[in-house]
């Protein structure tokens, strides 16, 4: 089989390392790729993932049997339907199933259909008609981009006033481009985030092991919003015996729902939850692997991805043909300094071998390149490494362990990536 996997980041190589181990997988290409996936054996080629006729005529020209976009934005681009159209397996949504994450106010609207429990909200494309609705509320909020903004468009405004300077920002100064003009202006939840991915075949669900995600830039939760600064797997806060109840509730509804409209939803469907004191609440929908938990699932799963990819895409997807391991993966996420404000490229990365040749750890590329035979940073966030562990505490240790043998100048990490869930663990047990 020949794939071809689109994007750029460290889902994206641990996709092709994922897929490179399938035994009917004979050639890969990553479109446009980076150091790491180079380093996998796939052939990187310089097509953008918003290229839709550059990757169609790609994946025509090197007879590629399977397509699997790694970001969301071709898929709300259409690049399922267009490869559909052209007679080649794609393992993500069409556009209108995409839209669930290309559209806030799009995702709120499915969910009051399938009658998912989310937080109560507004949508409003005036800011005056917003500021005055805050004002009436007279609490904080959550002010969300409706479209696309790279996992950035989300500020949790504690107060009126913070809120009100998140919408002026969006609808007003245009922060975010086409992606802020609609903002929703959603309850602020209180409780822990944790994140429930599900192979989907159409009609069927079947759910990943738990995820956290870490977004915030800085230690103890602090700081800007960011696209993730590390995760791990399986979350405390969500174990395997609640996963089948939860996808009932907040996946399978969504699924019924969307094949009532005639677009059945194929690929990774992914709900953001806020575990409340009032039960789990959907935050968000994204309609592919998340980056960086898609790095700690790919470590736990035992199984032929190719496979399940084709089985989701081919409506016959089995749960019996998925396994996990009962180890914990954790991944952190090295970044340039200034992320996810300006910050430089170009440094030079030493280290990544020493790192793997600890027991269990892999260490996956999200933005970096080969110059002149140096690997340099080429992005905000550079690498995921990532480690499997007898428990949450082994992994962590695991994972900084290898943190500490690669050097990049002006780079940081969080140094907390994973200690929520210890402290969990810890009060369970106590």
């Amino acid at each position: 089989m020949r794939v071809l996997v689109i994007g750029s980041g460290g889902r994206e190589h641990a996709l092709v390392w994922k897929l490179a181990q399938s035994p009917s997988v004979s050639k890969i290409f990553a479109a446009p790729g980076n150091g790491g996936t180079l380093a996998e054996g796939a052939e990187n080629v310089a097509v953008a993932a918003d290229d839709l006729d550059g990757l169609v005529a790609l994946a025509q020209r090197e007879q590629v049997d399977l397509v699997v976009p790694g970001p969301e934005l071709p898929l709300t681009l259409g690049i399922t339907d267009r490869m559909r159209a052209a007679g080649i397996a794609c393992f993500g949504p069409d556009a209108y199933g995409a839209r669930l994450e290309g559209s806030k106010a799009f995702a709120k609207d499915v969910m009051e259909r399938a009658k998912v429990p989310t937080a109560n909200h507004a949508v409003f494309s005036d800011a005056a008609a917003a500021r005055q609705y805050l004002r009436e509320a007279g609490c904080g909020m959550v002010v969300k981009a409706d479209g696309l903004a790279a996992g950035k468009g989300v500020v949790v405004a504690r107060t009126v006033d913070a809120a009100v300077a998140a919408v002026d920002d969006m609808l007003e100064a245009h922060a975010f481009g086409a992606a802020s003009e609609r903002v929703l202006l959603e309850e602020l939840l209180e409780g822990e985030e944790v994140s429930l991915l599900c192979f989907c075949d159409g009609t069927r669900a079947v759910p990943l092991p738990s995820a956290q995600d870490h977004k915030a830039a800085l230690d103890g939760d602090q700081g800007p919003n960011t696209g993730g600064m590390g995760a791990y797997s399986p979350a405390p806060i969500l174990p395997d015996s609640q996963l089948e109840a939860l996808a009932d509730q907040t996946v399978r509804p969504v699924l019924r729902v969307l094949a009532e409209d005639g677009h059945p939803f194929v690929g990774v469907l992914y709900a953001g939850l806020m575990m409340t004191a009032n039960g789990p609440r959907v935050l968000e929908y994204n309609t592919r692997f998340g980056d960086p938990e898609c790095q700690p699932l790919l470590m736990r799963l035992e199984g032929d991805l190719a496979a399940i990819m084709l089985d989701c895409v081919h409506g016959r997807l089995d749960a019996a043909k998925i396994g996990y391991t009962q180890q914990t993966a954790l991944g952190v996420v090295l970044v340039a300094e200034g992320y996810p404000g300006s910050y430089p490229k170009g440094m030079p990365i030493n280290g990544i071998a020493e790192a793997e040749a600890l027991p269990s750890v892999k260490v996956f590329h999200s933005g970096t390149a080969r110059r002149d035979g140096q690997l340099v940073s080429d992005g905000g966030r550079v690498l995921c490494v990532t480690a499997l562990g007898e428990g949450l505490a082994q992994a962590q240790r695991a994972a900084y362990a290898a943190v500490d043998k690669i050097t990049m100048p002006q780079s940081r990490c969080r140094s907390d990536i994973g200690s929520k869930g210890i402290r969990r663990l810890a009060r369970q047990d106590g």
